[in-house]
């Protein structure tokens, strides 16, 4: 989706490049957050028999790492509600990782291009 980004010898990407990346970046993003709040609404609608505005708060509560808003009626919806918590901060983990790639590579990425310039390497890049 992304297409590779520039190697340590490639000079640094241009803006308009970096920007796409963050824009592709943040819709994955909301991709992957959407399809976490709907397996929790969906999990808390028909496990846990809440409304479907219930659902959704308490999806959102979870996802958010708020906390659940009702309590839970069975067993089968605290079991639900637990594998959906842990699940729900490996989501929060990845997304940020997905936000956070761009901007970390192209920090890193000119950093290196700094050593380079300071080294007297410079002749090891390629020039565009």
């Amino acid at each position: 989706m992304f297409g590779p980004f520039e190697s340590r010898t490639d000079p640094l990407a241009s803006r308009f490049v970096f920007l796409q990346r963050v824009l592709k970046s943040a819709l994955l993003a909301l991709v992957v957050s959407s399809v976490a709040l709907g397996v929790g609404v969906l999990g808390y609608h028909y496990i846990a028999r809440f409304s479907w505005i219930d659902s959704l708060l308490n999806a959102s509560m979870i996802l958010g790492g708020m906390g659940p808003m009702g309590d839970l009626p069975s067993d089968a919806a605290k079991v639900f509600a637990s594998f959906y918590a842990l699940f729900s901060g490996l989501v929060f983990i990845s997304v940020m990782g997905i936000v956070l790639a761009p901007a970390a590579h192209r920090a890193l990425h000119a950093f290196h291009l700094d050593d380079e310039d300071e080294n007297g390497d410079e002749g090891t890049r390629k020039k565009t």
